[in-house]
């Protein structure tokens, strides 16, 4: 609330420089530098960490090589580039020097207004900046175009695209202190003393990493799990050594007769819908008088490493499904499935197909992937030999750490996921806020070798889902047998299960087909509760032979969030209702309260 006063307004005491401080900060800076280069190297003298170059390396130089021929190979081509480049560079000296005259000048290249980088009124305001960042501008615009207008395979065009994005990512002069105006600003007004604070930041957070860097996205002292992240009531009423199984305490009086399965993806763990009370897809399907369990998959380490895509199968969604049924006495449940988790139940429905066990009501599925044709960006690290180097490494640890995975997932966003952070972090001295989402984020879980390896080969290099060629218990996979009503829902702005790749998806099942579009993307488009407001969602039964933006064209709009509609979708399937059930029983009496230590495992 703000209150009108006649007092003049005060003008803002003018923060001077203090040289001796920042002398001091220096000095401080200087001795944490020192602590994150001895926690760099510590793991490395003891052998813990055995640097080679990353395998992505060969693939980078490879590239580039071939984008570097078709250039080369014909020197009209060359000239003709090299003489534009000069051109733009021109251009951008001229516009300069008439401003440096006082006279206007139109800027050479401007910006994107969604380029967070370069918001700051400065870049504009001040010649040097505005000519640093128009110079950044224009050799990012030539080095997109070196990729966009060479003639290419494919493949290789999306590794190049993928890998200079990367690249002018990285050096982008916002990234370094005596190019970014801000951080210049703050180094002035704290007489260095945020350059002091980041690089401790920088030492804990490469020593938190043992030896490589874990950048920190959030405040974790004020999130802890089951205190408050992942508070929705509940029991453990089983589990084994890949999974633990939680039911969740009804608040209703009555529910849905079949009860509801949820397949996390075990590349992160399952609280992304248990967040806050009030994010908690968990706790709203309770609520809506649903019978909620979830699997908390295992964080493995060496000992689990030959745990397999079939014994991932067999002892989750297989195993709670008969859990369930013992608990319940329903032999049939609804499923729901999130990223590589759907991917996962999408073959489970097919096995159960296969063997005729009537074991599912419905199928719904959260960003995930059936087939792999338009998998996206992703596919840049999927290849022959990248995955055999992966596997190799795999071999001497037993699983793919977590962090080699979030990172991967990162850089498909590197200006907001790793860039931002590094400014904000480690050059403006900045403690991230504590926020639920991204502490979930580097929440990393390790994957086991076989499993891992299972499926990038099976579904992202050779796509055998969906073409009906995936083998798995020495059992042939038919997704046109799944005939069980399916929910299929994209997000938007997807960058990991993109939405043409879960739209093309769709005709594969062999069953009535949904498919609704949420705005946002892999998270925040699907935890979208109905009471923050937020986005909206697209609904159109046209899917066959449509690419998203044709399917857009027919598509209805509604405002906020998809999940009212999932649960009229799901009580026009199976509306029936019983008295709500007690949590376990007496065969299967609580282990312990959700949710649960496995999820509390840290990698």
């Amino acid at each position: 609330m703000s209150i009108a006063t006649t007092d003049t307004p005060k003008s803002k005491p003018e923060t001077k420089f203090d040289a001796e401080a920042f002398a001091m900060n220096v000095a401080r800076a200087m001795e944490s530098g020192g602590k994150a280069l001895a926690a760099y190297l510590k793991p490395r003298e003891s052998g813990e960490v055995q640097d080679r170059p990353p395998a992505e390396l060969a693939e980078v130089v490879k590239t580039f090589t071939s984008v570097a021929e078709y250039w080369l190979s014909d020197q009209s081509r060359s000239s003709d580039l090299q003489t534009k480049l000069a051109k733009d560079y021109l251009d951008l000296w001229g516009s300069a020097a008439r401003r440096m005259a006082g006279q206007d000048a139109q800027p050479a290249i401007a910006p994107s207004p969604r380029d967070k980088r370069f918001a700051d009124p400065e870049w504009k305001s001040n010649q040097f900046f505005d000519f640093v960042m128009q110079l950044y501008l224009l050799t990012t615009k030539f080095a997109q175009e070196l990729v966009r207008d060479a003639e290419l395979d494919p493949a290789t065009r999306r590794k190049a695209e993928f890998y200079v994005q990367q690249l002018i990512n990285a050096i982008s002069p916002s990234n370094f202190v005596l190019t970014n105006p801000e951080v210049l600003r703050e180094t002035v007004a704290s007489s260095g003393e945020n350059l002091a604070r980041g690089l401790t930041m920088l030492a804990e957070d490469i020593a938190a990493g043992k030896g490589m860097l874990k950048i920190r996205q959030s405040n974790p002292d004020n999130l802890v799990v089951g205190v408050n992240m992942a508070t929705t009531p509940g029991k453990v009423i089983y589990q084994n050594e890949m999974m633990q199984l939680i039911q969740y305490s009804p608040t209703t009086e009555k529910v849905l007769r079949t009860p509801l399965l949820i397949v996390p993806p075990w590349i992160n763990k399952f609280y992304i819908l248990d967040l806050k009370p009030e994010k908690s897809y968990i706790k709203w399907c309770v609520d809506q008088g649903i019978t909620v369990f979830v699997i908390s998959w295992v964080n493995p380490d060496k000992k689990l490493g030959a745990k397999s895509w079939e014994d991932y199968m067999k002892e989750g969604p297989l195993t709670a499904m008969d859990v369930i049924e013992k608990i319940t006495g329903e032999m049939k449940v609804h499923t729901a499935g999130y990223c590589v988790g759907g991917t996962m139940l999408a073959t489970t429905l097919a096995w159960l197909a296969e063997k005729r066990r009537q074991r599912v009501t419905s199928a719904t599925f959260f960003a995930a992937q059936v087939d792999f044709t338009h998998a996206g960006d992703l596919l840049v690290f999927v290849d022959e030999d990248q995955i055999a180097a992966l596997e190799q490494d795999m071999k001497t640890s037993g699983v793919l750490e977590g962090s080699k995975m979030a990172m991967a997932f990162n850089m498909l966003r590197s200006n907001d996921l790793i860039w931002s952070y590094v400014v904000s972090n480690y050059l403006k001295g900045q403690q991230p806020s504590a926020f639920d989402l991204l502490h979930w984020n580097s929440d990393a879980t390790r994957m086991t070798q076989a499993n891992h390896s299972y499926y990038l080969r099976n579904c992202y290099l050779e796509n055998r889902l969906s073409t009906g060629t995936m083998v798995l218990d020495n059992t042939l996979l038919d997704l046109s047998k799944v005939k069980v009503p399916v929910y299929n829902l994209a997000t938007r702005e997807d960058h990991i299960a993109p939405a043409e790749s879960v739209l093309y998806g769709s005709q594969f099942f062999g069953g009535p087909v949904k498919y609704v579009l949420s705005g946002s993307g892999h998270i925040a488009g699907v935890v979208n509760p109905p009471a923050s407001g937020k986005y909206q969602y697209w609904t159109n039964d046209n899917i066959k032979n449509v690419s998203v933006a044709e399917w857009m064209k027919g598509a209805v709009e509604h405002k906020g969030s998809w999940w009212p509609d999932w649960r009229q979708w799901l009580s026009e399937i199976d509306p029936e209702e019983v008295p709500a059930r007690s949590v376990g029983s007496d065969a299967l009496p609580p282990i312990e309260d959700a949710p649960g230590s496995y999820v509390r495992v840290r990698a």
